[in-house]
């Protein structure tokens, strides 16, 4: 049986994303990362705190202007300067899903109002019956009845408001959705039913995400390429099975070495590898991305790779 290939919605290439904290300091908080997204698929950025992967999703979406560097976005360039076709391409096909869902809606505004004003900013709908519509439809996918449009942010639950940004982020039927640490501020169960949620929209929608995380469990679950950052590089990209089973970069199996274990006996003997860039001996900027296979890559030199696949 043939497979036709899927088209690739995002390209990054050469991103960098730097900002002037003083007279002469540059925080170089995206320092030339490159990656590839194809449409229905989930890719999953994951690092510590700091490591440049929610600025990433801010660079991609046009939040901050890109230091350097392109992105490719459904056959457009938008990573320098736009015209208004492109950026109207850009706003009503790539939409965000903040990780705060209570500071990311207008507390004064009812849910149905929130979900409602991208159909009007953008003129998706031809009346007011067909907007009503389509946010009682989305409303209904997202678990949420249609009781809850009439309702203010602050009568929702932590979880029901994520599911109104969700809402609120679909309702444009984009092409693509970065969800920016949007679990992080959630409880465990509640993370749960808004990743089984997402997986369940993607199926039904081919949706395209860009999962921004820490939690190195749920982006296993979600997704089907991951890239792991560290202060502002790409160090390692593969599908999950490269991360997860066949991880080169010591950074990367540092994280991998420090999820749970859901057996008692193995946890309390589990121990965690340390990972420190500076007593490491390793520079960022001399290595070039090496390929494992035609889905794997890391960032090193030639020297590094040898002695990390040799460990």
């Amino acid at each position: 049986m043939q497979t036709t290939e899927k088209r690739t919605i995002l390209s990054v290439k050469g991103l960098k994303q730097f900002f002037k904290t003083g007279r002469n300091q540059l925080v170089k908080a995206v320092n030339g990362i490159s990656f590839d997204i194809k449409q229905g698929e989930t890719y999953g950025l994951v690092g510590e705190s700091g490591s440049g992967k929610s600025t990433t999703g801010r660079s991609i979406i046009r939040l901050y202007n890109p230091t350097e560097g392109n992105i490719i976005f459904d056959g457009v360039s938008i990573g320098g300067k736009m015209s208004k076709d492109d950026e109207k391409h850009l706003r009503t096909n790539m939409q965000m899903i903040f990780q705060d869902p209570m500071a990311s809606l207008n507390p004064r505004r009812k849910i149905y109002d929130s979900i409602e004003m991208g159909l009007i900013v953008h003129k998706i709908c031809s009346s007011s019956n067909e907007r009503k519509a389509r946010v009682y439809s989305i409303l209904n996918k997202v678990g949420l009845s249609e009781e809850y449009a009439d309702r203010y942010p602050h009568e929702l639950s932590g979880g029901q408001r994520q599911r109104v940004g969700i809402a609120r982020a679909l309702v444009m039927n984009p092409e693509l959705v970065i969800a920016d640490e949007a679990i992080s501020a959630l409880d465990v169960s509640i993370q749960s039913q808004i990743v089984n949620l997402m997986k369940d929209i993607q199926s039904e929608l081919g949706t395209t995400y860009l999962f921004i995380a820490h939690d190195l469990s749920m982006v296993r679950y979600i997704s089907d390429k991951i890239g792991v950052m560290h202060r502002g590089y790409l160090v390692e990209t593969g599908t999950t099975e490269d991360i997860f089973q066949h991880a080169i970069h010591p950074y990367t199996k540092s994280l991998l070495s420090a999820i749970p274990v859901i057996d008692p006996i193995i946890e309390k003997n589990r121990a965690s590898l340390e990972y420190d860039y500076e007593t490491n001996e390793i520079d960022y900027e001399k290595g070039t991305f090496q390929k494992i296979t035609e889905s794997h890559y890391v960032l090193a030199t030639s020297k590094e790779l040898k002695e990390w696949t040799l460990r």
